[in-house]
């Protein structure tokens, strides 16, 4: 090392490069040393002190090959004004590392001071002051992780809300049915009823509370499979209308029944990849849904149409409309829109358009209610299988 040196500064003796090269060199290891211990002896303490130790070692190091240099190649006069100068320079540069170290601690500070508001207000305000580059990605971190931490959390408490509302529910749904099956049962046992008609009438009485319960326990387990992501599907190419006539037929004795008229009309040739029982599921809750809150002598009509290339089925009905504060929960869990729970005679427990959201999303597929005209309108939206003209059919079923 020290010939290259020679060659750079041809004009030094060779003893005197030699001389300062090894004092500069053990100065250096030694001060680089003690800077190491003091590193590991503040790796607790505030980043302050660790940055002014980092400017201490560098300007430690400086005055040692300054002061070497100067002992070796000048005199006493020029020597101290060298030192002199450097020693200026030398608190410059720590009154620099301070200012930089307070400045990062403060930042660092206001911080955590911020964070650990959030235990206290649950909302996290990231702090005032210009932050360092590294803070401020870290704060913008931290603002997205809470942002994210609150959705989770508002989701939960949604989902437990939900969970202790539907637990209630159908509880209550359950117990109706269970103590009229009770009550009849008693009669036909203690031999109160005896007139063959009455007994007749108990005992198809009992049937119809039995099918309300099994389509309440069927609705339950098939809820419980929607949300445990259980839900077996087996899609195959279906004509859309063929689908939704069969739907209609099967609900039209309800409907008819009530005095209702379901009508509707279906665009031709609308493939669609979906399961056919559990879609069809879906549009029949949908339908009975309709029939349910549809006064006497009213009409639905099912559409099924083609929209920007999607396939899309809508069931409109005339309950009078929903009230906008309850549009966005109509697909929760046992919601009715209603504080009164009153034995359904269709069943379901208010489980049917949970259901059939649950259905639609597993095909890939989005569902919405609107008000619309003296009711509203269902819409279930699917992607097409293949690509299909746009025109709506003329009505391809009507049932009163």
């Amino acid at each position: 090392m020290t010939g290259h040196l020679a060659d750079v500064m041809p004009h030094v003796a060779a003893g005197d490069l030699a001389y300062v090269t090894e004092w500069i060199a053990g100065a250096a290891m030694l001060i680089t040393a003690a800077g190491v211990v003091g590193q590991r002896i503040l790796a607790r303490r505030s980043i302050s002190l660790q940055i002014t130790l980092v400017s201490l070692v560098t300007v430690v190091t400086a005055l040692a090959s300054v002061g070497v240099i100067s002992y070796r190649m000048y005199d006493s006069a020029d020597r101290d004004v060298m030192l002199e100068l450097m020693g200026i320079a030398g608190l410059a540069g720590l009154l620099v590392a301070l200012f930089i170290g307070q400045s990062v601690t403060r930042a660092t500070r206001r911080l955590l001071g911020a964070v650990r508001e959030v235990g206290s207000s649950g909302i996290y305000t990231p702090p005032e002051i210009t932050l360092p580059t590294e803070l401020a990605g870290l704060s913008l971190g931290i603002a997205e992780a809470h942002d994210r931490l609150s959705r989770a959390r508002a989701r939960e408490q949604a989902l437990e809300a939900s969970r202790r509302e539907l637990v209630a529910w159908v509880s209550h749904d359950l117990r109706t049915p269970l103590a009229g099956l009770r009550a009849m049962a008693e009669a036909l046992e203690d031999q109160v009823v005896t007139d063959p008609r009455q007994v007749r009438h108990y005992h198809s009485q009992m049937r119809v509370e039995s099918d309300r319960l099994a389509a309440m326990i069927e609705n339950l387990f098939q809820l419980s499979k929607i949300h445990a992501g259980a839900l077996r599907l087996s899609p195959r190419l279906v004509g859309l209308g063929d689908l939704l006539a069969e739907v209609a037929a099967s609900t039209e004795p309800v409907a008819s029944a009530k005095g209702i008229l379901l009508t509707g009309a279906v665009a031709p040739g609308m493939a669609v990849l979906i399961d056919p029982a559990e879609f069809g599921r879906a549009v029949k809750n949908l339908i009975t849904n309709a029939i349910r809150h549809t006064p006497p002598d009213g009409t639905i009509e099912l559409i099924g149409e083609i929209r920007a290339g999607r396939a899309c089925v809508s069931v409109a009905d005339e309950c009078g409309g929903i009230p906008l504060g309850d549009l966005p929960r109509v697909f929760d869990v046992a919601f009715r829109g209603e504080s009164a729970r009153t034995p359904d005679p269709l069943g379901g427990g208010g489980l049917g358009l949970s259901i059939a959201r649950g259905i639609v999303e597993a095909h890939s597929g989005q569902i919405s209610v609107r008000n619309s005209g003296p009711g509203c309108a269902f819409t279930i939206s699917l992607p097409l299988a293949r690509p299909a003209p746009a025109a709506v059919s003329r009505p391809a079923f009507s049932h009163r």
